[in-house]
């Protein structure tokens, strides 16, 4: 079977507003993570893929939602992404603990995220 979507991801202006709006909407825990260097939340729906909201990590980041795909080697995914015209927007990143994730577009510009998790 193909890869799945494992995690999405909200990057925002404002997390603080972020999380008080979607924890009253949906019902959402949230939880604090500290373990990436900058303010993190974690998103527990009670059904998979998970997921996470954080302030914009550099300038030209919109605020919007986006989703991860799980890989089982990151850096052949990668090296293929770029074989079939897509592009590396953020190279290979670890997450302390949990994994390495790539961010990436496709030819038509696209983009989503690439994750491979520590075993």
């Amino acid at each position: 079977m193909g890869n799945p979507f494992c995690h999405v991801e909200l990057t925002t202006s404002d997390l603080g507003a972020a999380r008080e709006f979607y924890s009253q909407m949906f019902d959402w825990q949230l939880q604090e993570y500290g373990g990436g260097g900058m303010p993190y939340v974690l998103i527990n729906t009670g059904q998979e893929p998970g997921g996470g909201m954080m302030g914009l990590p550099m300038p030209g980041v919109p605020v919007a939602w986006g989703m991860y795909i799980a890989v089982d080697d990151l850096d052949a995914a990668a090296a293929k992404l770029v074989k079939l015209g897509g592009k590396v927007l953020m190279p290979r990143t670890e997450v302390p603990e949990m994994g390495w994730f790539v961010i990436a577009s496709d030819p038509q510009g696209a983009v989503f995220g690439m994750w491979q998790a520590k075993m």
